[in-house]
């Protein structure tokens, strides 16, 4: 059975990355628009395993992105969310 919330969710991760896009798209590099990427499949999909080990990988080689995605509202209360779910 499908998620009821599912849609709504994924809706939710991809207009805060979209947001927070647009406020540093012009400052990420190859490696951190890859990392930036992965972080928002997982949290589409509530992969925690994944979304851990980008996180880990963002504040050990992109710290500024890290920063950047704690202090973004929306994003911070989606990653709170997820950590209520298990994450």
């Amino acid at each position: 059975m499908e998620d009821p919330g599912k849609g709504d969710h994924e809706t939710r991760v991809r207009n805060a990355f979209d947001s927070l896009h647009r406020n540093i798209g012009d400052r990420l590099d190859d490696s951190a628009r890859t990392s930036f990427d992965g972080l928002r499949e997982a949290a589409e999909r509530r992969d925690r395993d994944t979304l851990r080990r980008e996180l880990s990988t963002v504040q050990e080689k992109h710290g500024w992105l890290y920063r950047e995605l704690a202090e973004h509202p929306e994003l911070s209360n989606i990653l709170n969310e997820l950590a209520l779910w298990g994450f």
